[in-house]
């Protein structure tokens, strides 16, 4: 029988395996991370002669682009449906109860777009629309 002590040695921790995971970890991550891009939409104004105006009331802006996106004040609408425009439209109505609706629509926006645009403030009880342009320089 053998009755010397056993040496027993501490368990080593193999630290480079658990790098080479955390970096390809790493890597992948950063491969499949999406960046998210601010909206905005891109608008060509058409062209007219026009004052400048020398005060500025409240305004209420809805943007229409050439794809029938609506933004008010900035803002991009998620539905382009005129229902979606006019609950959208009263908001802002609440905040600006005497404001002047200004359609800031794209030269090649399609009509209907600008139509509903004014039907949303016809049904919230905007009655001061008028329509954004450039000068001609």
């Amino acid at each position: 029988m053998n009755f010397r002590p056993r040496t027993t040695s501490e368990p080593d921790i193999n630290l480079i395996p658990f790098i080479d995971v955390l970096l390809v970890i790493l890597i992948f991550l950063m491969l499949t991370t999406t960046y998210s891009r601010f909206q905005e939409l891109q608008l060509n104004l058409p062209l007219a002669n026009a004052e400048q105006l020398r005060e500025r009331p409240q305004e209420i802006v809805v943007a229409v682009n050439a794809d029938g996106q609506y933004a008010i004040n900035g803002m991009v609408l998620n539905r382009n449906t005129t229902d979606a425009l006019t609950v959208q439209l009263q908001k802002a109505a609440r905040e600006a109860p005497d404001a002047i609706l200004i359609v800031s629509a794209d030269a090649q926006a399609a009509h209907q777009s600008v139509i509903s645009v004014m039907e949303a403030a016809r049904n919230v009880g905007l009655v001061k629309v008028t329509f954004a342009t450039q000068s001609r320089n």
